[in-house]
């Protein structure tokens, strides 16, 4: 591209993705972005001045070939555009939606040294859904059966990525599902108004057609262990069963009523549609003052869902500062505009209940930044006597996942670190038991949708190798 044309692209303003208004999104579940129109799009892809070293392809842990697919958007080629991302993502409609592209593939968009980065993300999702939209989901050729039985343990962003990447590779694939839906935490923790399930549902499908085989309600470590899916004609397993066992704070009152961890209660109105009882039979406490413990994208997930249910304030409750919140910057901006509030450098002490055994306050201690800690933020110390309690009928504790404790607990021969999540080579996802390979929040602990992606490609490509030469 001439110096000319470059600067000319560098003129052109980012495109504005217009979305449901906070009083209006507020009162519903859909989606709050409505995605770009063709002629944004195209505009937007245009900003993209085709570096000859791009580095948004290395920031992007799948990596997509990010110049080429957005290029074809600006030429007008959606569909061909769609199937670019798909030779390395296997859910890109998913992943131009949760994916932090601020922190990974736009952080370095030379682009955005100047001024705005390009929308990789957004031009991601549009791509993705134009194809699904216009009905043009093409099939890629799948090459002949290599006699070879790979078995996926967990249907969530790492096991599916495994799943697309092996089946394409020609090797029969089987995922096994504990829950009664394929997505995992794409299905029972991220909101329908971030990500509607029937997008979620789509990419499965399309997995299903290019011949993955999905068992749901399929408990791994009950139904059958790691040893006997290898003893009953599986060449290799590769576990992604997540992080699905929640953190509490070990304080009083954790076992009164009202008092859910993020994970029950987006599960309940996520994946078991609680918000649409009686309709479906899942029941939640809706109340009116909810407090929301944490300051990552599962608070701010939670604290969005129970603001749609009706109550009169919901508080996230974080021990840090606003500039130390883990969440990602948009949702914290939506959250805001919806009207949720903030009582930063703030801990709960203790759940306060009435003689019923239900909920009735927080009571919590003002907290000040001291030195850094291990992970290099400064690390929060109690102030003492600024003890002071907030009203509530709903806590939601949202501080992370432990790991899923079954697999390791069923196969002696996993290795573990000291928090239960399966050591791996980072490299190859391979664990200390031969045939058996690793990835996602298993291994991560409670981690982003597009680096649980990263790991299955990883793990593919050495599973891959592995069936090929026998080498462990």
């Amino acid at each position: 591209m001439d110096p000319k044309e470059t600067k000319e692209r560098m003129k052109i303003p980012r495109q504005k993705m217009s979305e449901q208004s906070p009083l209006e999104r507020i009162k519903n579940f859909y989606e709050v972005p409505h995605g770009f129109s063709a002629e944004q799009a195209m505009e937007e892809a245009k900003r993209c001045i085709q570096c000859k070293k791009p580095l948004c392809v290395g920031g992007c842990p799948v990596n997509i070939d990010i110049p080429w697919f957005i290029r074809l958007i600006a030429e007008g080629k959606f569909v061909d555009a769609a199937r670019k991302i798909k030779e390395t993502n296997a859910l890109p409609a998913v992943c131009g939606r949760v994916c932090p592209q601020e922190d990974q593939c736009e952080k370095v968009c030379i682009v955005g040294k100047k001024g705005d980065p390009v929308s990789i993300g957004r031009l991601e999702r549009f791509a993705a859904d134009f194809e699904r939209e216009h009905g043009e989901m093409q099939i890629p050729e799948i090459p002949k059966w290599t006699g070879k039985k790979i078995a996926v343990v967990g249907a969530g962003p790492a096991g599916l990525t495994v799943a697309g990447d092996l089946v394409k590779k020609g090797h029969r694939v089987t995922v096994f599902e504990a829950l009664h839906t394929a997505g995992g935490v794409l299905m029972y923790g991220i909101p329908e108004f971030r990500l509607p399930k029937k997008i979620v549902q789509a990419e499965v499908e399309y997995l299903k057609r290019m011949g993955a085989e999905i068992v749901l309600n399929a408990v791994i470590g009950k139904i059958e262990t790691i040893d006997e899916l290898l003893a009953n004609g599986y060449d290799a397993v590769f576990v992604g069963s997540g992080a699905g066992l929640p953190n509490f704070m070990n304080i009083p009152g954790e076992n009164l009523t009202g008092v859910y961890s993020a994970n029950e209660y987006l599960t309940r109105v996520n994946l078991m549609k609680a918000y649409q009882f009686p309709e479906f039979e899942t029941p939640i406490i809706r109340g009116s003052r909810v407090v929301v413990i944490g300051g990552g994208n599962t608070a701010m997930d939670s604290a969005r869902t129970a603001m749609r249910l009706c109550p009169e304030k919901v508080t996230i409750v974080y021990r840090r500062s606003r500039e130390e919140l883990p969440a990602r910057v948009e949702e914290v901006h939506h959250g805001e505009e919806e009207g949720l509030k903030f009582q930063l450098l703030t801990n709960p002490k203790r759940f306060i209940g009435d003689k019923d055994g239900r909920l009735k306050a927080v009571e919590c201690v003002k907290m000040e930044l001291g030195e850094a800690d291990e992970s290099g933020r400064r690390r929060p110390v109690e102030v003492k006597g600024s003890e002071f309690s907030i009203e509530a009928d709903i806590a939601i504790v949202a501080i992370g996942n432990g790991a899923n404790p079954l697999i390791p607990q069923t196969t002696q021969d996993i290795k573990v670190n000291k928090w239960g999540n399966i050591n791996i080579n980072p490299d190859t996802g391979r664990t200390s038991k031969k045939g058996v390979f690793s990835g996602g929040d298993i291994v991560r602990g409670g981690a982003t949708v597009i680096l649980a992606m990263g790991d299955g490609r990883r793990a593919a490509n050495s599973i891959h190798e592995y069936l090929n030469t026998g080498v462990w």
